[in-house]
């Protein structure tokens, strides 16, 4: 392998809040639920194994509160930054601006002191116990990220929208560069496409086949484009990295080797997210697959039969897994968001074979 890439590369990680931890897909494990304990090693975990970044994400129904958390975890980072996840409508929007900066304040500067280690992932989902329906869910979101940008960004606010009627000023709490986070989102239907062209920086994919991805950045940049935008891209995905590659699809093939089908679908029901169309699709490539869950070379969908969302894993050995990255990279991905099952000892294996053949960072704005 040569550590020589075409470009940098954000590399983040993930930690299980939402109860997404096993050793054996649908086999719950009390040392792997979310807590306090848990989650905070994966973080340091994280850290220390050279990641830029760390996904706390959001779910209701599972796992301890991803903000109270964030906020509780930050002292313990010296460098990575963190991606909290907050969903849409669980905020009063100027309340979230004041919360994105306080969270900004308590991480601290990046390295270089020219931004904060705060990133936003912005998620539109249902509430609980609210059904809404996807177009003006989506168009909830982008005021909603239309307002916090602006306070975040120290303007005077006049919104006239559907959803919120404001005029204000940016609260006294600024973020550390006085500019608004990034704002990561993913979303495959058109309100959610149109959501991301309009208002966000970072658009997030669930694993697909190569084809998809080329074609969903082409089609994200042309609607951006018509914004007067550009959008960064990232990917959201599952890694199995082994010495060989025998040994990875034989791990995989563990992972699912105490499955109970009717265990699976239970645990894919339990997301707020259960029905949206980015689950849907993650059901077609698993229909796609063949026998062995590969719907393409490296690309294996059975984590999917455990998962309502992110259901698929680049599994190989570290040449392979590697190359699969850098052929999102030429596609035009520029940041990925990894975990693996548990989350602790695949986050060690990738940072052991994988990331220091890899060129990366923080995305830089």
């Amino acid at each position: 392998m040569t550590s020589q890439d075409k470009h940098q590369c954000e590399i983040a990680w993930f930690s299980a809040l939402c109860d997404d931890d096993y050793e054996f897909l649908g086999v719950p494990d009390a040392q792997l639920a979310s807590s306090w304990e848990h989650c905070r090693n994966l973080v340091l975990r994280a850290e220390e194994g050279g990641f830029d970044n760390i996904l706390l994400p959001s779910g209701y129904q599972l796992g301890v509160d991803t903000t109270i958390f964030a906020a509780a975890v930050a002292p313990y980072l010296e460098r990575m930054k963190l991606l909290w996840a907050t969903r849409m409508g669980e905020d009063w929007p100027p309340q979230l601006a004041r919360r994105i900066a306080t969270l900004d304040r308590i991480l601290g500067w990046n390295a270089d002191k020219t931004a904060g280690r705060l990133n936003v992932n912005i998620i539109s989902s249902d509430m609980p116990g609210q059904k809404m329906e996807s177009e003006p869910r989506y168009a909830r979101g982008t005021e909603i990220m239309k307002i916090v940008r602006t306070l975040l960004n120290g303007e005077h606010l006049d919104f006239k929208g559907e959803f919120y009627q404001m005029e204000l000023e940016p609260p006294r709490i600024t973020t550390l560069s006085g500019k608004c986070p990034p704002f990561y989102f993913g979303g495959l239907s058109h309100p959610a496409r149109e959501c991301a062209a309009e208002a966000c920086d970072v658009y997030l994919m669930w694993p697909d086949t190569m084809d998809k991805v080329r074609e969903n950045i082409a089609d994200l940049t042309e609607r951006a484009a018509k914004y007067g935008r550009t959008l960064k891209f990232g990917y959201r995905a599952h890694v199995i990295v082994r010495e060989t590659e025998e040994e990875a699809r034989a791990y995989a093939d563990r992972l699912l080797s105490k499955l109970d089908d009717e265990q699976g679908r239970a645990i894919r029901e339990k997301s707020l997210d259960a029905k949206n169309y980015g689950v849907q699709r993650q059901q077609e490539l698993r229909g796609a697959a063949g026998g062995d869950g590969f719907v393409e070379d490296n690309l294996w969908t059975g984590i999917g039969r455990a998962r309502s969302g992110c259901g698929a894993a680049i599994v190989g050995n570290p040449d392979q897994v590697l190359a699969k990255l850098r052929a999102y990279q030429d596609e035009g991905i520029e940041a990925f968001i990894l975990s693996g099952y548990p989350h602790a000892a695949e986050a060690d294996l990738f940072a052991r074979h994988v990331l220091p053949e890899i060129e990366h960072g923080p995305l830089k704005f």
